[in-house]
């Protein structure tokens, strides 16, 4: 994205003919491209209320633009797989950041013109505060979805010796409901399979002769089952430890098995009929067809929970709530160089404002263009700022930056 600055200078015949060397000077040495920002003509009001909005409207300033940055992080964070695309859902009212800028039209319907200026202000400064309430709400949420998934993918996707074997085991795999016998669950290393084979039987008295078998594999190594009286069991183990044989502390239990399946399944049903419900039809067509709630049982089903959960509801109101916000942040920024213009340059209202986006190899060059040729607004100001070294008092009243002219920075850079 790039950097704008939003400025104005008073609209007499003299800064007139200023603004068109101005924009003779930027557009020949490349500077900066400019275009007219055009505000409408608001109801003015007391010098002391103006003065008054003028600090409230910093401060909204600044707190419209971190719900932008928050709502563009988000959205940037359930579209994790398709980062290359995050830019194309960053927009307002329909198009694209700078042709909203650029092309920037006041919105009398949701803010009419003909209120006072501090009406104005609140209804912005309630518009920002709701959505950032709505925004900590579906966060809170996401987040709470996102651990879960997250927990989810670490059952099912660890190695045999860590990962839940709800999915793997069957009854028919162990010896049940015997006083004596017992069978126990073996990760067997891949290079330790004919050892386990040739040594399982006499690693310990008491094992059941043939009673191994492979149930599962992974990468590492693979699951093994054995049958031996209960009596030798810790014998057994530690036995098993010495010859790298890792005994799973796993005893089957129909009841336990199948509520931790259920809970597995609820977790990813909740999460596409909260998030995804509509978006299953378009995913199929994407190559999702085998999307089930079974699929969140393998990181593959993960996966696909997580790309339908970037293309579902949360992600249309990020994007709705983000056009918002940004299209409220624009019309402070209108507000304050509205409000700034009328105590800087006085009445009758007549200013002109212009927004310049400089040419990153040369914006220290624009700025010294800019003050030369708007010098003339306030000779202090513009000595001071040619000369750093130069004490003057009074001249920074805040952390905004001063300059002859009116003078505010739209920053897009932080959406990037």
């Amino acid at each position: 994205m790039s950097e704008f600055w939003l400025i104005s200078a008073p609209g007499d015949k003299t800064n007139l003919q200023a603004w068109e060397r101005m924009n003779t000077v930027t557009s020949k040495s490349n500077l900066s491209s400019n275009s007219k920002f055009h505000i409408p003509d608001l109801k003015v009001g007391t010098l002391d209320a103006l003065v008054g909005l003028s600090d409230e409207l910093g401060k909204l300033d600044s707190f419209a633009e971190s719900i932008i940055k928050k709502i563009a992080q988000y959205i940037g964070e359930v579209m994790e797989d398709s980062k290359d695309k995050v830019q194309e859902n960053l927009l307002a009212n329909g198009v694209d950041l700078i042709s909203y800028l650029t092309r920037f039209e006041w919105d009398m319907a949701k803010y009419p013109i003909k209120q006072p200026l501090k009406n104005i202000s609140e209804a912005l400064a309630k518009q920002v505060t709701q959505i950032e309430a709505d925004l900590k709400t579906r966060s809170a949420a996401y987040n709470n979805i996102k651990g879960n998934l997250q927990s989810l993918e670490k059952k099912t996707v660890g190695n045999l010796l860590t990962r839940t074997l709800a999915d793997i085991v069957h009854k028919e795999d162990f010896v049940l409901n015997s006083e004596y016998l017992i069978t126990l669950l073996v990760v067997v290393p891949k290079s330790s399979y004919i050892q386990w084979q040739k040594t399982y039987e006499s690693l310990s008295d008491m094992v059941v002769p043939r009673s191994t078998k492979m149930i599962a594999e992974d990468a590492e190594g693979g699951l093994f089952t054995v049958t031996l009286f209960r009596k030798v069991m810790e014998d057994f183990k530690a036995k098993a430890r010495e010859n790298r044989f890792m005994v799973r502390e796993f005893y089957f239990d129909e009841k336990e098995l199948k509520c931790e399946k259920e809970e597995l399944m609820k977790l990813a049903s909740d999460k596409k009929q909260q998030y995804v419900s509509s978006t299953i039809t378009s995913a199929a067509h994407n190559g999702f067809s085998g999307v089930s709630d079974g699929a969140a049982s393998n990181s593959k089903g993960t996966a696909i929970l997580l790309y339908l959960f970037s293309q579902g509801p949360l992600l249309r109101w990020l994007k709705v709530n983000f056009s918002e916000a940004f299209v409220a942040w624009i019309h402070v920024k209108a507000l304050r160089v509205f409000v700034e213009s009328v105590l800087r340059y006085g009445l009758p209202v007549n200013f002109q404002a212009m927004l310049l986006q400089p040419n990153r190899k040369s914006v220290k060059r624009l700025r010294d263009v800019l003050n030369v040729v708007f010098k003339h607004l306030d000779e202090v100001a513009a000595a001071s700022i040619m000369d750093p070294g130069m004490d003057i008092p009074g001249l920074q009243l805040s952390n905004q930056e001063y300059y002859p002219y009116v003078y505010f920075k739209i920053d897009l850079s932080l959406l990037d």
